[in-house]
């Protein structure tokens, strides 16, 4: 299926830009009415609400937002909230300072007296490739399986050694724990469980982000761990017991931040994903139960992240999946159980009338 260019930008914006790489980075200092420079390649809905919930103004993307191969939403949601999007070639990227004044017309982009060439991206360039990557969905699902079991087979011995963490004050033993991960619908699902959290009291895990969503819904993070990429500062600094994930060699990236911050954390050696660490860290501390919010458990999840293969995920639900209810749309529960409540309600006012 061949892909239509851009359309000719027409109509002029013009803001303060924040450029970050990632825009899960971009998200801790981006205010509103920005102008959002990134390098996003097929823009998830996650990141894409992201952006929105940040009223940008404008997305300038350093590169493709779709690349064809994988159906992403995100988008989408952006053009159907109006938020313009427009495609810069990735060399053009330096050439735009953080916050700088940026302006946008038919020319193209006009930033410290020099024009940029650009393209906007339109609805319709979204339904080409979104069906494209349908298309080959079969084709990807191939490849993916077989990068999954290739991976698995290097990381079994991994995770099947207990990953224990004794320098961690916080107790999980015998105890239920909720981790809360920054997916497809994480903040309306950690919503869901309101009545769960206030009966059963469990321990609470911040994975990165999933910290500022416990934090923006009153609850208090127990632990946050992961490498500290997409945590907001603040959240950071609201008292929760910080463990940063290492490499196997021990290093570990997201101490710097910390170290920065005037933050004593922990550092944990640990193979696959921070929601994989997250996972197994409750389940070999002997956990009683684990709920699971904004886990990542299928290609396309995978593929969104920009990883081809998900061998240590698969392995460590096969382990930890006797201890582990995950949460995922949940949110969906709701206004079915809403509904029959109001139903039994109704039967119960008929009864009295008669």
């Amino acid at each position: 299926m061949a892909i239509r260019k851009g359309e000719p930008v027409t109509g002029h914006i013009k803001g303060i830009t924040q450029v970050d790489r990632r825009t899960k980075q971009l998200m801790r200092n981006i205010e509103p009415g920005m102008i959002a420079v990134i390098h996003h390649m097929d823009m998830d809905e996650l990141a894409a609400e992201g952006l929105i919930r940040a009223n940008v103004k404008l997305i300038v993307n350093a590169g493709p937002i779709m690349s064809g191969t994988v159906p992403v939403r995100g988008p989408l949601l952006l053009l159907d909230k109006g938020i313009a999007i427009v495609q810069i070639e990735p060399m053009w990227l330096p050439y735009i300072p953080n916050r700088s004044e940026l302006l946008l017309t038919e020319a193209g982009i006009v930033i410290e007296n020099h024009v940029l060439p650009c393209e906007r991206f339109t609805k319709e360039q979204w339904f080409l490739y979104y069906h494209k990557a349908l298309s080959c969905m079969q084709e990807q699902l191939s490849i993916f399986m077989d990068n999954t079991l290739t991976f698995a087979a290097l990381e079994k011995e991994r995770i099947l050694k207990p990953l224990r963490c004794n320098a961690m004050k916080t107790k999980l033993e015998g105890r239920p724990v909720l981790i809360v991960i920054r997916g497809d619908h994480y903040i309306g699902d950690l919503k869901a469980l309101h009545s769960y959290i206030h009966k059963h009291h469990p321990v609470l895990i911040g994975v990165d982000g999933g910290a500022d969503a416990l934090l923006d819904q009153g609850y208090m993070p127990d632990l946050i761990v992961g490498d500290m990429d997409s945590v907001s500062d603040s959240a950071l600094h609201c008292g929760a017991e910080l463990v940063v994930q290492a490499y196997s060699d021990g290093t570990a990236p997201g101490m710097g931040r910390l170290l920065a911050l005037g933050l004593h954390a922990i550092t944990l050696p640990a193979c696959g994903t921070s929601e994989d660490m997250a996972l197994l860290l409750a389940y070999d501390h002997d956990c009683e139960s684990i709920i699971a919010v904004g886990t990542h458990s299928h290609m396309f999840d995978f593929m969104k992240k920009g990883r081809l293969g998900m061998g240590s995920s698969m392995l460590v639900r096969i382990k930890v999946g006797s201890k582990l209810t995950d949460a995922k749309g949940f949110h969906c529960l709701i206004p079915v159980e809403k509904e029959r409540i109001w139903q039994r309600l109704y039967r119960r006012l008929l009864g009295w009338v008669k």
